[in-house]
């Protein structure tokens, strides 16, 4: 190594050994990262604790010991106990999905709990500032570290480091459609590294999109044993019936190999599936989307109250907007348009404008050069966008005034993207799931490329959403819908 030279401490050890034998799975950098993240997750409480411990104990300094430092001590020792029983330094969530996060604020909801519970038993009177200081500022600045953390890793990820080898499993179509989203998506962190597929793949060469096939299905365990890979990936093919399966698992025992089974029902995950044992069977269990009841009833009160804080902080802003547009060109700041809601019901929906008076009317003109996406009309250069109009629509400047829509109760802060009429009306009835739900200001269309994307990956999306909501996948989609805007990718 040349002097000066910069080593990753997370980079994989796994690679091919000069003879051609693959090494065990090496799984440093997993190990490292956890490492990393309990180490950083300490540190964090303790500094926390240690800075609220300290400002208000030394008003009492001659009772510190006894009402500040005992608390304080076990105040962190109960944070640390409750990310510990509820696995979120567990390697399988670091680094990607909700379920992170989901797991932190469990564990700080509980240690809360348990302080309040002991406070009571104690009749401490010093306990509420642990309950309602302490914690939430250790949750603030955990997450924010967690998710730093995360940034960091994704940027590897993105380079080709910090990926798990990955040996996928299956029919063609499906494994070629894993190897897609697996180049797609970086960020999850695997990497196709080999392929078994049936029999007959009817494959030209030995390789499936750049990916070697190594063997056939049969041939699965032994290719794991002998090359190492990390995870297993297994897709739908005839070939996988429930025996085959469970004497893959076994063979795949003693190994360092997470074996995974894509389930038939591919767009629905999160918090509907649900693992039963029935008579002794292990079975997947699919609960119903949730469209109505307390969490939706949660939902409603965060989409009223964000939408008002939201219009009391960008208010300048928005004054600043619409003085701007109508400068820029004649016409009224706002544009008025009707959209279609939840259950087919129609509204109005608030924007600045951002192009030329009677804009609507030239629509007809230019339908040959339409470059949107299915029922979608959209041009990267609009002749009718106007100067002030390009650089709102650019940052997503343009859907302040949807907060309106918010607050008056006809949109969701996160939700599918509200159609059109026309376009509602020729939606089949697949499509048509996607008014079970309040559209939104943002969803998960708005941070995965929103007008770049094709007309069936935007329909996915919306659909998903609405198959699988929940509260975090929300705070996800909103986190992520910031940096979506300051990139302004897909915005025109």
């Amino acid at each position: 190594m040349q002097q000066g030279e910069l080593v990753n401490p997370f980079s994989s050890a796994s690679g091919r050994l000069a003879n051609g034998a693959n090494s065990r799975p090496a799984s440093d950098w997993e190990q490292r990262y956890r490492r990393t993240v309990v180490t950083s997750d300490t540190v964090a409480t303790s500094c926390v604790v240690a800075a609220i411990g300290g400002f208000f104990g030394v008003r009492d300094a001659a009772n510190w010991h006894e009402k500040w430092g005992i608390l304080a001590f076990g105040t962190e020792l109960l944070v640390l106990g409750a990310l510990a029983v509820s696995r979120s330094w567990a390697p399988a969530v670091l680094g990607q999905g909700a379920e992170e996060f989901r797991r932190l604020g469990r564990s700080l909801f509980a240690a809360a709990v348990v302080l309040a519970l002991g406070g009571i038993a104690l009749t401490s009177r010093n306990i509420k500032l642990w309950i309602f200081v302490a914690i939430p500022a250790i949750a603030l600045v955990t997450m924010t570290e967690r998710y730093l953390l995360r940034l960091w890793l994704h940027g590897q990820r993105k380079e080709g480091r910090c990926l798990r080898p990955v040996l996928a499993a299956g029919s063609p179509a499906t494994v070629r459609d894993l190897i897609t989203r697996a180049r797609k998506f970086p960020h999850l962190g695997w990497r196709v590294e080999a392929v078994c597929v049936p029999d007959s793949p009817g494959l030209d060469g030995d390789h499936l999109d750049g990916v070697p096939v190594v063997g056939r299905l049969t041939d699965v365990a032994g290719h794991v044993l002998r090359d190492g890979y990390r995870v297993v990936a297994i897709t739908p093919d005839p070939h996988w019936s429930p025996d085959r399966l469970q004497r893959l698992a076994w063979n795949l025992e003693g190994s360092d190999a997470e074996m995974v089974v894509a389930p038939v029902l591919m767009e629905v995950a999160g918090p509907r599936l649900h693992v039963d044992a029935v008579l002794g069977i292990p079975l997947l269990r699919v609960s119903m989307p949730a469209f109505t009841g307390g969490r939706r009833a949660v939902k409603e009160v965060v989409d009223r109250m964000g939408a008002a804080v939201l219009l009391m902080l960008f208010a300048p802003l928005m004054v600043l907007v619409g003085l701007l547009v109508l400068v820029d060109s004649r016409g009224g700041a706002f544009y008025r348009q009707r959209r279609v809601g939840k259950d087919g019901r129609e509204f109005t929906i608030f924007k600045f404008r951002t192009m030329v008076a009677g804009a609507d009317r030239a629509r007809d003109e230019l339908a040959g050069l339409n470059e949107g996406a299915g029922l979608l009309f959209k041009l990267r250069r609009d002749p009718r966008v106007t100067r002030v109009g390009s650089v709102l629509r650019r940052y997503s400047l343009d859907e302040l005034p949807q907060l309106f829509n918010v607050l008056t109760g006809s949109m969701s802060l996160v939700g599918p993207r509200p159609p059109l009429p026309e376009e509602s009306a020729a939606y089949g009835p697949d499509i048509r799931r996607r008014l079970l739900v309040k559209p939104g200001l943002t969803g998960l269309w708005q941070i995965s490329g929103r007008s770049d994307l094709p007309w069936e990956e935007a329909v996915r999306l919306d659909l998903r959403y609405v198959e699988d909501w929940s509260l975090a996948l929300d705070t996800v989609i909103l986190w992520k819908t910031l940096r979506a805007v300051l990139q302004g990718q897909g915005a025109y």
